[in-house]
């Protein structure tokens, strides 16, 4: 019986750490969906050279990841993040050009600083381009319309 409980608790806790510790990549109808149905808040973490040659997914808001030398600061990149945030529990989607730099980040948010509901978007901005939905001109505000 002991050897059962120990077992049945440690497989829940081990579950329990799987969960919160995913990344999961979306579609850009995922993130429409996302967006439109949960509240979530889209994150375009590329430069500001790159928001100015493309533009930026309606609704979403700029916070650069890396700087110019390439560094992350975690910390204040996470305060900034929970800033825009309307509750602790609102999912974010990262969305760089590639999905490679929001693939880093979000693994970084659930992996390393226990962040829930992190997602981002699958081939980032290229697959929202190639899939034909609209971009808005890189604006000067935080948060895009």
């Amino acid at each position: 019986m002991i050897k059962f409980l120990t077992l049945l608790i440690s497989s829940l806790v081990f579950s329990a750490n799987l969960a919160a510790g995913e990344l999961v990549a979306v579609s850009p109808e995922q993130l429409l969906d996302m967006q439109q149905q949960n509240n979530a808040l889209v994150v375009d973490i590329r430069t500001e050279a790159e928001w100015q040659a493309s533009g930026i997914i309606a609704n979403s808001h700029k916070l650069q990841s890396f700087d110019s030398q390439g560094h992350f600061d975690e910390d204040k990149w996470l305060a900034d993040l929970n800033k825009m945030k309307s509750s602790p529990d609102q999912p974010v989607i990262l969305v760089c050009r590639s999905g490679s730099r929001s693939a880093k980040v979000g693994s970084l948010l659930t992996q390393k600083m226990g962040v829930n509901n992190v997602y981002h978007l699958d081939n980032g901005l290229q697959s929202w381009l190639k899939t034909n939905h609209p971009v808005s001109a890189n604006c000067t505000q935080i948060a895009c319309k």
